[in-house]
């Protein structure tokens, strides 16, 4: 995808990567929580909202972001690099789930602006939450391009996940969950099973 080799290597990564990464430093922010005072209440509240605002974050940044082509042509190349590579190479194991590069610094940001809104003490169970819901997105995402789901609910996740790869609907925006499909009517509709002769 890149005639850089570096550049080319970091835009692959191991699926497990995130979470190797992803839960030691969560596990120290939730700590740092509970050891600055926030009560179990207030953090599961506050982990069950992160949780939801990572949700609704998927859905946008899949929706307006992943998907934007735009006029010109570094707009179609930013398209491709993001996500349109995803849709045409959909097996390629090795871009299934979201580089460091890319949700280190994502992380950073969404944590200031939770710490901006919220405070230095109850930052830590919100972004908590917000990361495991990424962290269940990437290892969904992963699951449901590579793994034989066997379970209804992951069946339906895999049926829903690949009506928005190979049906050209400009709908089914979330991968983890549909609840923001639901909410704003982007579930586009079902392909009808073929009759058989």
């Amino acid at each position: 995808m890149f005639e850089t080799p570096l550049i080319e290597r970091f835009s692959r990564i191991h699926p497990a990567t995130p979470f190797v990464f992803w839960l030691p430093v969560l596990g120290f922010a939730g700590w740092r929580a509970i050891a600055d005072g926030v009560g179990l209440p207030a953090f599961a509240g506050l982990l069950l909202l992160g949780v939801l605002l990572w949700s609704f974050a998927e859905y946008t940044l899949h929706r307006w972001l992943f998907h934007y082509t735009g006029p010109r042509p570094w707009q179609r190349r930013m398209f491709f690099v993001l996500h349109g590579v995803h849709h045409d190479f959909p097996q390629d194991s090795d871009r299934l789930v979201m580089p460091l590069g890319a949700s280190i610094p994502l992380g950073v940001v969404f944590y200031g602006l939770f710490r901006l809104a919220i405070g230095p003490v109850r930052v830590g169970p919100l972004f908590v939450g917000f990361a495991l819901g990424y962290l269940a997105y990437d290892g969904i995402h992963y699951a449901v391009h590579h793994f034989r789901m066997s379970s209804s609910v992951g069946k339906w996740l895999k049926r829903y996940h690949m009506i928005h790869h190979h049906t050209g609907a400009n709908a089914r925006w979330g991968v983890s969950s549909p609840l923001w499909d639901w909410v704003f009517g982007t579930m586009g509709s079902a392909p009808k099973p073929q009759a058989q002769d």
